[in-house]
């Protein structure tokens, strides 16, 4: 049988790297879009070809249709099975009467409107069989007051795409189904200015510490497989109990 082609928005840090390098291990191969981080995706991609797996690398990008594009024209037509939408960022910590309207756009923009049509794009490139996965985030309940109620709104219609997507996409026979992580042990932090915060708020967690990306991607790499072929439109918290 062939490979399963897998397709990772933000796919060389983070989340999406730990994704890539799970899906690898799985026997996926992969096509893996990055923003701006080149040492960071061709580390990533040579992780990948070590466990044996094609890895394409894109830079591309998705607030732009001409980013999208170019990506999912790096797809051998007929062979992609799975599209991880995960590209996000937060680019700021604070209360939203004290975050810049610039930053609100760009996070809605990447973070919503991208994820949108990343979706949009993923349902027409997958065949019968195919799944989407929408990385969402814990965010989207707990809204993030005094840190980013921005993006926790964001995150929040990311949720309601899935639910709204699945219903529209099963008639295609593709599965859409969503992952919400917590606090992960990532660079967003750092991103956006606060490289200590999976320490500081891991007491507020149950399981009393922050997230690894591994322990998502194993959750994101259940959602694509056939394991989870009956479970469509709802989204699976990542959030240790949070």
């Amino acid at each position: 049988m062939p490979r399963p082609l897998t397709l990772i928005t933000g796919g060389t840090r983070g989340i999406g790297a730990a994704t890539a390098r799970r899906l690898a291990a799985d026997g996926h191969d992969l096509v893996l879009g990055y923003a701006q981080d080149g040492q960071a995706a061709s580390r990533t991609q040579a992780e990948i070809e070590t466990l044996g797996a094609s890895c394409r690398i894109v830079r591309a990008d998705l607030t732009a249709d001409a980013g999208i594009d170019e990506l999912f024209a790096a797809v051998e037509p007929g062979r992609l099975t799975g599209v991880v939408n995960n590209a996000g960022a937060t680019l700021h910590i604070g209360a939203l009467v004290d975050t810049p309207t610039d930053v609100i756009r760009r996070v809605v923009d990447l973070n919503l409107t991208s994820a949108i049509l990343v979706a949009r794009r993923a349902v027409r490139g997958l065949g019968d069989g195919g799944v989407l996965v929408n990385i969402s985030s814990g965010a989207a309940t707990t809204g993030s007051p005094g840190e980013y109620v921005h993006y926790a709104a964001a995150k929040a219609g990311v949720d309601a795409l899935t639910k709204g997507l699945a219903v529209e996409a099963a008639a295609r026979g593709v599965r859409v189904i969503g992952v919400a992580p917590g606090t992960i042990e990532t660079d967003i932090h750092a991103d956006a200015g606060d490289p200590g915060r999976p320490a500081r708020v891991a007491a507020a967690h149950p399981l009393g510490r922050a997230g690894r990306p591994e322990e998502v991607a194993a959750v994101v790499a259940f959602a694509l497989s056939a394991d989870a072929s009956y479970a469509a439109g709802t989204t699976i918290r990542v959030t240790g109990g949070r």
